[in-house]
């Protein structure tokens, strides 16, 4: 009877040790998607870069395709309109009107400051899949402005290509909101976090429509981005990512 006992009780350990893990990924890829679109995303945005002793607002546009197809085309302010910034796969690049260049991006500048803010251009061209380049870990429960949510690791592959440390977000239990996120380098340190608000209804789901991003160690600078418009899973081709629609999107 010990004997068996004790069998079954490591049948129940194998398969629940591993469940905290395929459950916290399933968490993470349903809060992934439903920013993201199970298939497409087109989007405007109004981003304001808030200095010490300055303020500067960028709108945009931005189009996804699943993991591997990002475009974006920025409309204002008037000295940037028409630049766009095109991700297929695993190359990126950057099209500016105003000095009529092509320029492909290298990895070295995925953590670098996108139009001058505090998101990266990886933030913004998703090069990393939160999904796909971590192993997640359930390591806690916590409230957020009123959400009951999942504290949630992430740690990267040993291989993946990714520019941080460590990742922790906090998934609402209901509607999967990621409601705030921290970001850590290498060594531990955090560098940035993320915080969503102001929740409602778009595109026919609900989600944060304000996302404020603070760097930890530079007083007085953050980032806001409001959502203005978002549509989910409409159609868009493959070739509407190409160099060629860099040049012509509107």
């Amino acid at each position: 009877m010990k004997k068996t006992m004790f069998i079954s009780g490591l049948i129940l350990l194998a398969f629940c040790i591993p469940s905290n893990a395929q459950d916290a990924r399933a968490i993470i890829k349903k809060a992934d998607d439903k920013m993201q679109g199970e298939e497409t995303s087109q989007s405007t945005m109004t981003m304001t870069i808030v200095r010490p002793s300055w303020e500067r607002v960028v709108t945009f546009k931005n189009w996804t395709k699943g993991r591997d197809h990002t475009l974006a085309l920025i409309t204002a302010p008037a000295r940037e309109k028409g630049q766009t910034f095109l991700k297929r796969e695993n190359e990126m690049w950057n099209w500016n009107p105003t000095i009529n260049r092509l320029i492909k991006l290298p990895p070295s500048m995925m953590s670098q400051g996108w139009m001058g803010s505090d998101f990266s251009n990886d933030d913004l061209l998703k090069e990393s899949s939160i999904v796909v380049d971590y192993t997640h870990s359930i390591i806690g429960e916590e409230e957020i402005d009123g959400w009951e949510c999942y504290k949630i690791e992430l740690i990267p592959l040993e291989n993946a290509a990714v520019v941080w440390g460590k990742i922790f977000k906090w998934v609402s239990k209901k509607e999967f909101l990621q409601m705030k996120t921290e970001y850590y380098d290498e060594d531990n340190y955090l560098i940035k976090s993320e915080l969503a608000y102001d929740i409602k209804t778009m595109g026919g789901r609900v989600i944060p429509s304000k996302y404020e991003l603070i760097p930890e160690e530079e007083e007085g600078h953050k980032t806001l981005v409001q959502m203005d418009e978002i549509q989910f899973n409409k159609p868009i081709s493959d070739s509407f990512f190409s160099q060629q629609n860099m040049k012509k999107v509107r």
